[in-house]
């Protein structure tokens, strides 16, 4: 795996190809906005029609990742679960898949917009915030200075031109000083990065860390294109 070092608030991290964040000197893996059963909730509200294996692949990547970095945090930074009925339509198989992961190290579940309520008891901890260090983790990013501020919520992905073909990734955003995570969830879906309500956050140059399928590539504002159609 092809991890990208960079550092924010004086800290190595590694952007991680799969979309997710590691730190080493933590031993700390995140992720933001897993979304499960975002698939079984449009199939009940008939918003759209979608395969409802979603949650099985989104939980797959984790525990692919768990396996190869050994964390011992993990910390999954809000809107884990699409709604509040999501775990009670989440199949059997997929319950236990997750206490079977949340049993082997630290998990801490950020509460997120969509889904406010606690995870069922035995699968981690439950926070608004978690802080390690000089860096605090929360859903969404605060308006404002915000030193060490790891966050998703927006699910970031840069628009760009290659060959003379547009394609949207996933990406990172930071400064430097505040870090946005891409959505790690199958069915997350995206916005772009130089949309206002991200760009606002950043009110000096940011960087996008844009997510390959084997690698992860830093690439200056400057370079993305604007699009307004936000997806998924």
């Amino acid at each position: 795996m092809n991890r990208l070092g960079f550092v924010c608030a004086g800290e190595p991290l590694e952007a991680l190809p799969m979309g997710a964040l590691y730190w080493p000197a933590e031993q700390l893996l995140a992720v933001a906005d897993l979304h499960l059963e975002k698939g079984s909730s449009y199939a009940v509200n008939a918003r759209k029609l979608l395969p409802r294996y979603d949650t099985r692949q989104t939980l797959g990547a984790l525990a692919e990742l768990i396996e190869t970095v050994q964390p011992r945090t993990v910390v999954c930074l809000g809107d884990s679960f699409h709604d509040r009925a999501a775990i009670e339509r989440m199949p059997e198989a997929e319950r236990i898949e997750i206490g079977r992961l949340t049993s082997r190290m630290r998990f801490v579940w950020i509460a997120g917009n969509h889904d406010p309520a606690p995870p069922p008891e035995g699968w981690g901890e439950v926070a608004e915030e978690f802080v390690a260090g000089p860096l605090v983790f929360r859903h969404a990013a605060l308006f404002g200075p915000a030193d060490g501020e790891v966050s998703g919520h927006y699910h970031p992905v840069a628009a760009l031109t290659v060959r003379g073909r547009g394609l949207r990734r996933r990406c990172f955003l930071t400064d430097g000083r505040r870090l946005i995570l891409p959505a790690f969830g199958a069915y997350a879906g995206g916005l772009n990065a130089l949309d206002p309500a991200i760009a606002q956050l950043f009110p000096d140059d940011y960087d996008a860390l844009v997510v390959g399928k084997d690698a992860v590539r830093r690439l200056s504002w400057r370079q993305l294109r604007p699009d307004a159609r936000a997806f998924g």
